[in-house]
């Protein structure tokens, strides 16, 4: 119940945040609202900007490992396709002999309770704790709960690069690079982490939402103003469908003349199931109707791709991003699939790590196979790559 409130009062405030700028046209309290929100916006704005004066100041400070750093980012909250960004990096990292780790904060993992805090903090000296370490480069150490969605899903999908969880990530660098050896690393999220310092900078825009209605937090999407995007070295248009992009670009231009612009598209390569691991090729999608079941940030590109398969979705199932799902909520699902004669239900990859285990299930479950495509600036992509390795 408590987690059921919690989810629709997650969708109100992503929904209210997403109004447009003007607040123009909403009833009264909805306008108070937007008006609290703004306000609480210059606060957030103001306080962002300062702890980055701060860091550019040296009144904080910044640290450096002595290795390659690559930050994947975005200026925005919700989705922008980084997962695919960050796990391409890291194969042709590897590729290259690079010995890489990824630095996750580990978004909505299992925490440390009240009395491990207390523990951590006066026996511990509070920092002490190890870093959860997701995969070691050899084999995977921790489930999804523990690790975090994001997290789980690159580790599995890269067996050869190790995996470390910790808000502090300047500790799980230091880990990373003293006890398994890593020589480059890559922080998943990392454009706000400023504690650290980046050799390259990376951050994401997505093509259908770059920059939502231009305001930050908490009346908007925005981590910290656009104008901060100036701090990038490459820039990647994620989700591109072929239309707007040039004038994207020249408002990216505007803010940052000297970052190259990649662009890319995330591609559905294939079906597995979420059980069995039993591959099902992406034609079989054509004339299928299907359940589509996420709880992601974006749901609609996810929904859309499978539309563009050939399949009929019967029915969308949308909970909030990172939902761990009940074994009664599959179970319920699975039930209604069938009375609708539905031939499948399809997931997405980051949905099916947060799935319990089910004995039985009558409707089969797949999730959705999603990789990164560059369609323009791959001579910069090798290029970056390149920067890090040989530099």
């Amino acid at each position: 119940m408590a987690q059921n409130s919690r989810e629709r009062a997650e969708r109100f405030l992503v929904q209210l945040i997403q109004r447009p700028g003007g607040d123009q046209g909403h009833g009264k309290r909805v306008h108070f609202l937007l008006w609290v929100l703004k306000r609480l916006s210059h606060v957030y704005r103001s306080v962002v900007q300062l702890r980055l004066l701060l860091y550019r100041k040296g009144v904080f400070r910044h640290h450096t490992l002595g290795c390659q750093v690559i930050s994947v980012g975005n200026l925005t909250v919700g989705g922008t396709g980084k997962t695919p960004v960050v796990e391409i990096f890291a194969r042709e990292l590897q590729k290259e002999g690079r010995k890489v780790a990824i630095l996750s904060r580990g978004y909505k993992k299992v925490e440390p309770g009240f009395w491990e805090k207390i523990v951590d903090k006066v026996f511990l000296r509070e920092g002490r704790r190890p870093p959860r370490v997701v995969s070691d480069g050899q084999k995977l150490l921790l489930d999804s709960a523990w690790s975090g969605d994001e997290p789980y899903m690159l580790a599995s999908n890269l067996p050869d690069v190790c995996v470390l969880v910790d808000k502090n990530r300047v500790k799980s660098g230091r880990f990373a690079i003293d006890k398994l050896g890593c020589d480059t690393l890559i922080l998943d999220d990392g454009f706000q982490y400023l504690a650290l310092k980046h050799r390259i900078q990376i951050v994401l825009v997505d093509k259908r939402n770059p920059f939502g209605n231009e305001n930050t937090l908490p009346r908007g999407i925005l981590r910290e103003p656009i104008k901060n995007i100036e701090r990038a070295d490459f820039i990647f248009i994620t989700k591109c469908d072929g239309s707007g992009v040039e004038e994207l670009k020249s408002r990216i231009r505007e803010l940052n003349s000297k970052a190259e612009i990649i662009q890319c598209t995330h591609c559905a390569r294939y079906l597995m199931d979420v059980f069995s691991r039993e591959k099902m090729e992406l034609s079989q999608l054509k004339g299928m109707n299907v359940v589509a079941l996420s709880g992601i940030a974006v749901p609609s590109g996810f929904e859309s791709e499978l539309e563009k398969n050939g399949a009929t979705i019967l029915d969308r199932r949308r909970f909030t991003d990172h939902h761990r799902y009940t074994q009664q909520e599959i179970i319920d699902i699975v039930n209604s699939s069938k009375r609708m004669n539905a031939d499948a239900i399809i997931t997405t990859e980051k949905d099916a790590v947060r799935f319990p285990k089910l004995d039985r299930h009558d409707v089969p479950i797949y999730f959705l196979r999603v990789d990164i495509e560059i369609l323009s600036g791959a001579e910069d992509f090798h290029d970056c790559i390149s920067r890090i390795c040989f530099r």
